[in-house]
């Protein structure tokens, strides 16, 4: 599948398909059960080419198999995560678990800092979406690799500014209203899953913007953040590239710069 947008907007990166499947492809990449890895270096690889599937023993981190939608697998997570992501916890980590995992992750003593305190990064997680997917598979696959059949829950498309101020544009262009993109605080991963998955749900789905996860902001060029759109709202988006300003001479000087 060919993405008309991708053409318009000359995009580095392949659009990535998030796909619900029961099937894995042969080669696909995939995490060893037990393994620590991270989802959105599997994304990345994906821009790139390759093909990469997850299941609920394979999805790398407990974060990921949140964004994913493998159910809350926050639950557990060693010392809390409401604790991770704020202040850290170091009665934890005086444990004899604890001080045996702090090495590796040494964010359990002192926290990540992205919410000020427990409370509001409880808070956070419990407004999450949070979902058991019903299939055996999350599949990420370059779009204009998809078999047919494979219909993708989510297309992931990894933007720089130019890139992305096109997206915004594009995603508001044939509706009344002007707040169709979301920028969400949230994990890389729930930005390309869980929270489009939510989305999808509505009669007038919103992209949202990722990658301001700032844990995986290396993962990626500096300048590229994600723009992740619901199936039917990617459709809509493709069938409003010809005749659009995607077309036309200002968006064609933006181009000029990026040749």
């Amino acid at each position: 599948m060919e993405s008309k947008i991708a053409q318009a907007t000359q995009m580095k990166y392949s659009p990535v398909a998030l796909v619900l499947t029961n099937e894995k492809p042969a080669g696909a990449l995939q995490f060893l059960e037990g393994k620590w890895g991270c989802v959105i270096a599997m994304l990345n690889a994906a821009a790139k080419g390759k093909t990469a599937v997850f299941t609920r023993k394979t999805f790398g981190c407990l974060g990921g198999g949140v964004g994913l939608g493998f159910g809350n697998t926050y639950e557990n997570f060693p010392g809390g995560i409401e604790y991770f992501l704020s202040i850290g916890n170091k009665d934890f980590c005086n444990t004899e678990l604890g001080k045996n995992m702090i090495h590796a992750m040494p964010h359990l003593e002192h926290g990540e800092g992205f919410k000020k305190n427990p409370d509001s990064a409880k808070k956070f997680v419990d407004a999450l979406p949070m979902i058991d997917v019903p299939s055996e598979y999350v599949m990420f696959k370059p779009l204009e690799k998809l078999s047919e059949g494979e219909i993708p829950k989510v297309v992931i498309f990894l933007a720089n500014p130019d890139q992305l101020s096109a997206l915004v544009v594009l995603a508001n262009y044939a509706r009344g209203t002007n707040d169709n993109v979301i920028i969400p605080f949230g994990a890389g991963c729930q930005a390309i899953g869980i929270i489009p998955y939510n989305e999808s749900e509505a009669e007038l789905p919103r992209a949202t913007i990722g990658l301001i996860d700032i844990s995986v902001r290396t993962k990626f060029d500096k300048d590229i953040l994600s723009f992740s759109v619901p199936y039917k709202m990617f459709l809509e988006m493709e069938a409003n590239v010809q005749g659009s300003f995607l077309q036309k001479s200002e968006w064609l000087k933006v181009m000029e710069r990026n040749k």
